[in-house]
């Protein structure tokens, strides 16, 4: 089955004010994928500047789109697409 790594990166030094208030949107909106089967994984780094996120069951395009709607996405630093092919 073919997966979608997507790993973002936060500009942390431009965050505001009511950061915690978007991470609480954000993660609502990440579990919903996970109740949805698409969002396979979720890492972060220990610097908790970055997620990793694995995505199933969508083409890089859907995954482009669903990630431009997290709440976290406007203050982006980087983000970058893998397309996997799971092999075991």
């Amino acid at each position: 089955m073919n997966r979608i790594q997507v790993i973002l990166a936060i500009d942390m030094a431009n965050i505001p004010g009511n950061f915690q208030e978007i991470v609480k949107h954000e993660q609502e909106v990440l579990f919903k994928w996970k109740q949805d089967e698409i969002l396979e994984h979720l890492f972060l780094t220990q610097s908790k500047d970055a997620a990793v996120l694995i995505l199933k069951d969508v083409d890089e395009l859907k995954a482009k789109s669903m990630i431009e709607t997290l709440p976290l996405f406007q203050y982006k630093k980087s983000v970058q697409y893998f397309s996997l092919n799971q092999q075991f």
